[in-house]
């Protein structure tokens, strides 16, 4: 169907992939910004850099099944699809993929892409599923809509590795571009799952991008050793009652091993629990922020 301003919602793969299609035969550039909805303004910077780059902007939103586990929280994930198209219009889109989930995994659907090697540590060892979901989605994804480049932001740094090499090894031809976190005024990183938070869990999610920014700080300061760092960080995490880490880790950039000495670029990824509610974060150590 075609809003009045022009932006198009297509449900479909054959009518998806049409469009871009065209838009490619017309001598555009097409950026695409895979998203699960409930977006914020982390998403909407992706689409603007989108816009920026770009002369036709392709925007998927499609909760992904397969890389939730059962106990996970599908059913629950914010679902905000008119919202979600109200700021896109405003933001000149011009097309919007919402698929129903037997579009993308029709009957019988047996295939799945089996994540690279940087998918085995952090986020892979806690949701050994996740990255088979995530990839085989995205590769979809990019099948459906062939955009010359795609999105992704800094905060699902383990994503964005998974992504990349994904790409490299199967010969996707697309550009993966990583743009940076967005955060509230008080450093709270964007996610769609900040809304599951009471106002007493948020003030406590704040110990997430402060223990970060300390991290920062010592580095800068001549703290290289990677177990002071966690040390502190995970003072900090506890003091503000987060006692539910599932990681904390200072990592190379390229292959997410752990260091035993932090160096410039190096990467410090944390996963916490708040209350019910599993946040994610990272920053990247530099002599200079």
């Amino acid at each position: 169907m075609n809003a009045p301003n022009g932006l198009q919602v297509v449900r479909s793969c054959v009518e998806a992939h049409t469009a871009v299609r065209s838009a490619q035969r017309q001598g555009l550039r097409v950026g695409l910004v895979p998203t699960m909805g409930a977006l914020h303004e982390g998403h909407l910077s992706l689409v603007r850099r989108s816009r920026s780059d770009c002369g036709f902007t392709a925007v998927s939103i499609f909760v992904n099944p397969t890389q939730f586990a059962p106990h996970e929280d599908l059913a629950a994930y914010p679902r905000t699809l008119e919202q979600d198209l109200a700021k896109l219009r405003r933001l000149g889109v011009d097309l919007v993929f919402a698929p129903a989930s037997g579009e993308m995994y029709p009957p019988g659907s047996t295939t799945f892409v089996d994540p690279p090697q940087v998918a085995a540590t952090l986020e892979g060892e806690r949701r050994p599923e996740h990255f088979r979901g995530v990839a085989t989605i995205v590769l979809k994804l990019f099948q459906v809509l062939p955009a010359d480049i795609a999105y992704f932001g800094h905060k699902d740094y383990q994503q964005t590795l998974v992504i990349r090499h994904m790409v490299q090894d199967l010969l996707a031809p697309i550009e993966i571009e990583v743009c940076p976190t967005v955060r509230e005024a008080d450093g709270l990183a964007l996610s769609s799952r900040n809304v599951y938070l009471s106002a007493a869990e948020r003030q406590r999610a704040l110990a997430i991008s402060r223990s970060l920014r300390h991290a920062q700080q010592s580095f800068i300061a001549g703290m290289r050793s990677a177990a002071e760092l966690k040390h502190q960080m995970r003072s900090i995490l506890e003091a503000a009652g987060l006692p539910e880490i599932d990681y904390l880790a200072v990592v190379d950039a390229h292959t997410l091993q752990e260091v035993a000495q932090a160096q410039e670029g190096v990467v410090v990824l944390i996963a916490a629990r708040v209350g019910a509610t599993r946040l994610i974060d990272n920053t990247v150590l530099r002599q200079q922020p």
